[in-house]
């Protein structure tokens, strides 16, 4: 099911797979995860992996569709029907070299739940390096990655038994200085501003900078918000040599009447070139 837009870029593809749940309450806690899962190409390692966790809600970014790499395969759904899980998908970039003109490769962004999903939209940063975008001169083959598109945040709200929580599912650009990625942080920000306050929201995904320097930490709590993997220093994604050695740049914050505890990075997966971060909600005790 697509979801209609005008542009079918701005199109969010939807599937349930989840059981009918007939719970008049709330569950008492709720397991999420996050991750970069790059493009799914270890799919079943990612799909052992987040089956292992028992998560409610998924947060993943670089999630394929239709690409020759992960074998035509639409990764969101492939996870949702094994998971049992519903999902929706906004697609960030067209990838140029890994489908044709009838039949398009896309790159994106992915929210999975076991409980209904409502009102899925995207937000399509207004500020963007423009690095992706097809020049003469860069060849049309791999590992050249031709892009159209731009990056953004997914947005889903998540109705868990009459309890919504919005989920905004963020993968900020790799190109371009950290000026760049706070001008898309603050977009994201402004739109969390017109939630109603009582709203439980949940903010997560690829940062591509360190979210607890001052410019980006000093944003996130203005806004009200709480880090969920606070206690945690490790690295999320591994070290490559003397020379570049693992950054902190998967982030999770929430707001509202929630709190976020058992904050973890999941650095024994092998399975991605990040590493899942996960934490767990709970309502305050009244």
């Amino acid at each position: 099911m697509a979801w209609p837009n005008n542009s079918p870029m701005d199109q969010v593809i939807s599937g349930n797979f989840a059981p009918s749940r007939w719970a008049t309450w709330s569950p008492s806690s709720l397991r999420i995860v996050d991750w970069n899962i790059d493009r799914g190409l270890q799919l079943q390692a990612v799909i052992d992996f987040l089956a292992s966790t028992k998560a409610d809600i998924l947060i993943l970014q670089e999630v394929d569709l239709n690409a020759r790499r992960t074998h035509y395969l639409n990764i969101a759904e492939e996870i949702g029907r094994k998971l049992q899980m519903n999902y929706v998908f906004g697609r960030e970039f067209q990838e140029l070299v890994q489908g044709s003109k009838t039949s398009p490769a896309y790159h994106g962004q992915a929210i999975l739940a076991r409980w209904p999903i409502s009102n899925p939209r995207l937000i399509r940063f207004s500020r963007q390096s423009h690095f992706w975008q097809p020049h003469w001169f860069v060849p049309k083959i791999e590992p050249f990655q031709e892009r159209l598109g731009g990056r953004i945040a997914l947005v889903a709200e998540v109705n868990v038994a009459g309890s919504r929580i919005v989920a905004y599912n963020l993968h900020l650009e790799s190109k371009g200085n950290d000026e760049l990625r706070l001008a898309q942080v603050q977009e994201v920000l402004s739109d969390t501003a017109r939630q109603d306050p009582e709203c439980s929201v949940v903010v997560a995904g690829d940062f591509n900078l360190d979210a607890s320097k001052d410019n980006a930490a000093s944003a996130f709590a203005t806004a009200g918000f709480q880090d969920a993997v606070a206690a945690s220093r490790t690295p999320t994604t591994p070290s490559r040599g003397l020379l570049e050695p693992g950054r902190r740049i998967d982030w999770a914050f929430v707001r509202g009447p929630i709190r976020a505890a058992s904050g973890r990075v999941h650095n024994q997966v092998k399975a991605s070139d990040h590493y899942p971060i996960s934490f767990t909600l709970t309502a305050p005790r009244r």
